[in-house]
């Protein structure tokens, strides 16, 4: 199992089963906004494909960082690896 880096601000999953033909990925990343905020896009879907996607607007890094750490750990209970 790979660990992440103290601060990451880019994250991509995996969830691969052969047996029930299931391919997700999940990316969350951490983007500055133009008001002095930050920005978490969650994007997922089906490995290979444009997938759907999600922005949530955070008044700082720290909380920013907060949720895509809780949404990590979510993702990782359900099966989800750090892709390489």
């Amino acid at each position: 199992m790979q660990q992440l880096e103290m601060f990451p601000d880019n994250i991509r999953i995996e969830r691969v089963d052969h047996d029930s033909n299931m391919y997700r990925f999940y990316r969350l990343r951490l983007m500055p906004d133009l008001f002095g905020g930050v920005s978490l896009l969650r994007e997922w879907g089906r490995i290979g494909t444009q997938g759907r996607h999600r922005i949530e607007l955070f008044e700082d890094a720290g909380s920013a960082a907060n949720a895509m750490t809780a949404l990590y750990r979510a993702k990782q209970k359900r099966g989800y690896q750090l892709a390489v």
